[in-house]
């Protein structure tokens, strides 16, 4: 049987309903959740490490960075097959994408979570660990980058997203589909991620703003943003990537103090691009050297762009890293 490691962080998945107050808590320890799960030890050696208890909102980058360098640390270990990560899924596509960034190895890295607590009876914690350890176990999954796995769907940490509040398919992607799927302990993989890219990082810079953009929208939270000492913006912009004439003035404003500025789309699925070229439009946005983002989200471009920006602060490179 192959080693596996499972670090625990915390999230739903380790939650349990309070008497009191009838609402969700952590409760449950990595060692006490494997006790509810006594099967996992017939398809793995398993061994545990407890990163903490943190519910999904509670996640930082510089938990995620620690986390990173907790794996890299541990994936390194010769005797280690694999390794399954427990989250919160709240923030679960962003630290899976942290990971896939900054952790080079061929040994699969499965992140999971859970959408339902230990108190309820349909609870999908063990079901997403099972899955998680037969993904590990086939030698398919090596060398795909970190995949995200819940009821059954593989996907890229690269392009997953959770999409509704409740419903335990909420991790999709929108854009490509799923990478494959696990069904009675088989691990089907259709395709590859579209992108896997590695960094090599010493440090982060998490000071990156995420501003939405909507209709009649003037430039004062970009003003104000950059004005704050902000070191990058993250912009949702609408459609392709074009945003009202006042709040342009106000990027253009952040871009003239040399702050990196990266645009996405609001939209849930497509690319941003630069095929419109009235005031405001993709093309304005481009002639003043904001960066395009392809297809992230604004969460995993802000991930991204924390990443980066421990790397360097020219904004040549930072297109390179992002347009490339």
């Amino acid at each position: 049987m192959k080693n596996i490691l499972i670090v625990f962080t915390g999230g739903t998945f380790s939650m349990k309903i309070d008497e009191h107050t009838k609402a969700a808590v952590p409760f449950f320890h990595g060692n006490e959740i494997m006790q509810l799960i006594p099967e996992a030890k017939n398809l793995a050696n398993i061994s545990i490490y407890e990163f903490g208890n943190y519910p999904g909102p509670h996640m930082t980058p510089q938990l995620m960075f620690e986390l990173s360098k907790k794996i890299k640390e541990l994936v390194n270990n010769p005797a280690i097959d694999g390794i399954i990560v427990t989250h919160g899924t709240d923030t679960l596509e962003e630290t899976a994408y942290f990971l896939d960034l900054v952790v080079k190895t061929e040994k699969p890295i499965v992140v999971i979570g859970a959408m339902k607590t230990s108190s309820e009876p349909d609870w999908d914690g063990p079901q997403n660990l099972i899955d998680a350890i037969h993904i590990i176990n086939n030698p398919n999954s090596r060398g795909m980058g970190v995949l995200v796995c819940l009821n059954g769907e593989i996907n890229a940490a690269s392009e997953v997203t959770k999409t509704h509040t409740e419903d335990v398919e909420t991790f999709r992607s929108l854009d490509f589909g799923a990478l494959g799927f696990v069904d009675k302990g088989r691990v089907f993989f259709n395709r590859m991620p579209r992108k896997l890219e590695k960094f090599e990082v010493d440090e982060i810079n998490p000071n990156v703003d995420l501003i939405k953009v909507y209709a009649g929208m003037d430039e004062k939270f970009f003003r104000f943003s950059a004005d704050s000492g902000v070191d990058g913006i993250v912009i949702e912009a609408m459609g392709v990537g074009n945003v009202p004439p006042k709040a342009f003035e106000g990027i253009k404003y952040a871009v003239e103090k040399n702050i990196p500025v990266v645009l996405v789309s609001r939209c849930p699925a497509g690319e941003t691009l630069d095929i419109y070229g009235y005031q405001g439009a993709g093309k304005w946005l481009k002639q003043i050297g904001v960066i395009f983002a392809e297809y992230l989200n604004g969460q995993k471009a802000r991930i991204k762009l924390i990443v980066c920006l421990g790397i360097t602060r020219d904004i040549n490179q930072l297109r390179k890293m992002f347009e490339d």
